[in-house]
């Protein structure tokens, strides 16, 4: 009975059940845009499509792949008309994808946040039953905001020697993602919102970034609001993870605190995510690497994007669905007979995927 309290709540919060509450019913069946990626991705993605089937899940794929040129309309490997699936679609699954370092062109991922106006990247964190690590009861959520910051992409050389990165906050971006995160505390029965900054240091752009969150938080007066520099914010974290619940940030620091709070749960290869754009669109998508020294291996662990896929059948209000694929999920790892080598297990990829299709 205990077991299953605790399935119960650490199931995203039921994540997308009441965070996307303005997705409109979806058709069915639905057609779903599906990245596999690099690396490892088909075969994750492979083992999303055999447990959506086992589950009778009414979503019909329309797969791009990465190409292997660049295209002038995305600065990047991926196509436009890729990007018009998701727009389309307003709906997609996104395995790992790897952009080459120091090639000159635009990274894969900021091309898809860019492009489609994916604004909030949100990675909800949390202690999975019968998967013992360093902390007990972790259970917080990361939204960061995904468009500019460190990562706008705006570098030059102003001598040689010499290059500089410029650094973009504006109020739009920053109120937008402010009120998704308090949005998303209230929505889901949170209580605090810890806004996560260095504007003691960077006190124009991270200043501004602190004045739009206050006033959000100024509507939202039920809701605990806290304001706390990221050194310090990385020091607690690690002592204890409970004193968090939503923690909203600007680009570069929700990319190092998200993976830091995936560390604490067992890594990136448990984390689910989901990217929020403009007009509804949804890209959900396993956040680790393509990791190619295993890929072809029947190696690599499909929980990630699985849940991430969860995530995607919660926008789409297919909330049965996504209950039964949670739960076999979490029940296959805590058995513990079928867990990849990442996990401390022996199984294979194919192993795993069948053990939850099995749990369905």
């Amino acid at each position: 009975m205990a077991f299953r309290h605790l399935l119960r709540r650490s199931s995203l919060d039921r994540f997308s059940a009441r965070l996307f509450s303005s997705a409109a019913s979806a058709p069915r069946p639905i057609r779903a845009t599906l990245f596999p990626g690099d690396g490892i991705g088909p075969e994750i993605a492979e083992s999303v499509k055999q447990v959506f089937n086992a589950a009778e899940v009414p979503i019909e794929w329309e797969e791009h792949f990465v190409g292997n040129k660049v295209d002038p309309r995305t600065e990047s490997f991926l196509t436009w008309e890729s990007l018009e699936s998701v727009r389309r679609n307003g709906v997609g699954l996104k395995g790992p994808m790897a952009t080459p370092i120091g090639k000159g062109h635009r990274s894969l991922n900021l091309a898809l946040r860019k492009e489609l106006g994916l604004y909030a990247n949100v990675r909800p964190c949390y202690s999975l039953p019968g998967y013992k690590t360093r902390y007990d009861d972790v259970n917080l959520v990361t939204i960061r905001e995904n468009t500019e910051g460190e990562y706008s992409g705006l570098e030059h050389q102003v001598v040689r020697g010499v290059v500089e990165s410029v650094k973009i906050i504006t109020r739009q971006a920053s109120s937008r993602v402010a009120e998704y995160a308090f949005h998303y505390a209230k929505t889901n029965g949170r209580q605090r919102v810890s806004v996560v900054h260095k504007a003691n240091i960077m006190r124009k752009t991270d200043g501004l970034f602190l004045k739009c969150c206050r006033e959000v938080a100024k509507n939202y007066p039920d809701i605990t609001y806290e304001e706390v520099v990221i050194d310090n914010c990385c020091m607690m974290l690690v002592k204890n993870p409970t004193l968090f619940d939503v923690l909203v940030m600007p680009n570069l620091y929700g990319d190092i605190i998200s993976d830091l709070c995936a560390g604490l749960i067992g890594g990136l290869g448990l984390t689910p995510s989901c990217n929020i754009g403009e007009g509804g669109i949804a890209l959900a998508e396993a956040v680790h690497g393509s990791a190619p020294d295993i890929a072809g291996k029947n190696l690599a662990n499909p929980t990630a994007l699985l849940l991430s896929g969860v995530a995607m059948l919660r926008h789409l209000k297919l909330t049965d669905k996504a209950d039964r694929i949670h739960d076999a999920i979490l029940n296959t790892i805590a058995e513990g007979k079928h867990r990849t080598v990442d996990l401390g297990g022996t199984s294979t990829t194919t192993d795993f995927t069948k053990a939850v299709c099995d749990h369905l």
